[in-house]
């Protein structure tokens, strides 16, 4: 396995079981076996073991909690050769819910049920993956994203129709037209761009206070992911870039994106921000941006802890991007 794919999200070897997917009765069979398990969600909060080693639940399909889930189970694939399944729980609301946190850009708040250990936690994803596991990051990534998708596309994109779970949660068909509808993944650009001894970064409204990313953008139609770094840094910051290259990867199922990560050779210096798509941007030294990562930098931040923008910044800085 190449360096670069030790990345949060990056992926462990899951046998997703994709053969099994329209096989019905496989999958029936699966759901009744004891040694399958369940991955349980609450509006995209996977269930956890609190603390600082937490660890992704994995229930019993007889568990009484899943008695509340709805009908629709994501089959997510083998693992050690046992069924793993996502269930949804949202329709469960907590006592005293404070709905204000939920969604933010790091909601800190944890949910706990009733019929589960206190030591059981529902908690926002991008605040626990750094702690988990690279299999449980990989679970929790891929059910949440489709949990996610099935949220947004109930209905047929051709007709209009109300359409149905199929293939085991991995197609939606319209009943009215026959079209099928596959959960999507959206392509996204971000950009280590550097100018000598300086890396590009630019930040976002609303993001906390000092903290700065590498520039990103999605890729539009017809387009080359090179074609995509040079045009989202020109249209962000105003930078002309030459020389593009593959770096690594990142599912990031927020809401369902896959991070494209790529470096680029800067040709130009000056910095023109548009500021309808950022607030700032500026060039940072690599030893500002080590000071930054020690938190010893006046006035900036790094970069999320888990996001592949801080896991090229790290590698970058460590002569190691391969």
């Amino acid at each position: 396995m190449r360096h670069a794919e030790t990345v949060t999200f990056g992926g462990s070897g899951l046998d997703r079981a994709g053969e099994l997917r329209d096989d019905s009765a496989s999958i029936e069979a699966a759901r009744t076996s004891a040694d399958t398990r369940a991955i349980v969600f609450w509006r995209g909060k996977p269930l956890i073991t609190s603390g600082d080693t937490a660890e992704l639940v994995r229930l019993p399909m007889d568990h009484a909690i899943l008695a509340e889930v709805t009908p629709e189970q994501i089959f997510l694939g083998r693992e050690d050769g046992a069924a793993r399944f996502a269930v949804d729980l949202s329709a469960w609301e907590p006592p005293d819910l404070d709905t204000e946190m939920l969604g933010g850009f790091l909601d800190p708040s944890e949910q706990s049920h009733p019929a589960l250990p206190a030591t059981m936690v529902f908690a926002e994803l991008r605040r626990v993956m750094t702690w988990l596991s690279p299999r449980d990051a990989e679970l929790a990534a891929t059910g949440k994203a489709v949990f996610g998708w099935h949220e947004t596309h109930k209905f047929c994109s051709k007709c209009g129709a109300k359409s149905q779970i199929s293939q085991a949660g991995w197609q939606r068909r319209c009943p009215d037209c026959g079209a099928s509808h596959f959960p999507r993944t959206d392509p996204v650009v971000i950009m280590l761009i550097t100018h000598g001894n300086r890396v590009l970064m630019g930040r976002s409204p609303g993001w906390p206070e000092g903290m700065y990313s590498l520039l990103a953008g999605f890729v539009e139609p017809g387009e080359t992911l090179e074609a995509a770094v040079r045009r989202e840094v020109l249209e962000e910051a105003g930078v002309q870039v030459g020389a593009v290259g593959y770096l690594a990867s990142q599912p990031w199922p927020f809401p369902a994106s896959l991070m494209f990560g790529c470096s680029g050779q800067a040709l130009s210096e000056e910095i023109i921000i548009d500021p309808v798509e950022i607030e700032d941007a500026l060039w940072i030294s690599r030893e500002e941006m080590m000071l930054a990562f020690s938190g010893d930098h006046p006035t900036m931040l790094p970069a999320r802890k888990g996001a592949i923008a801080h896991f090229l910044l790290e590698n970058w800085l460590a002569d190691r991007l391969d």
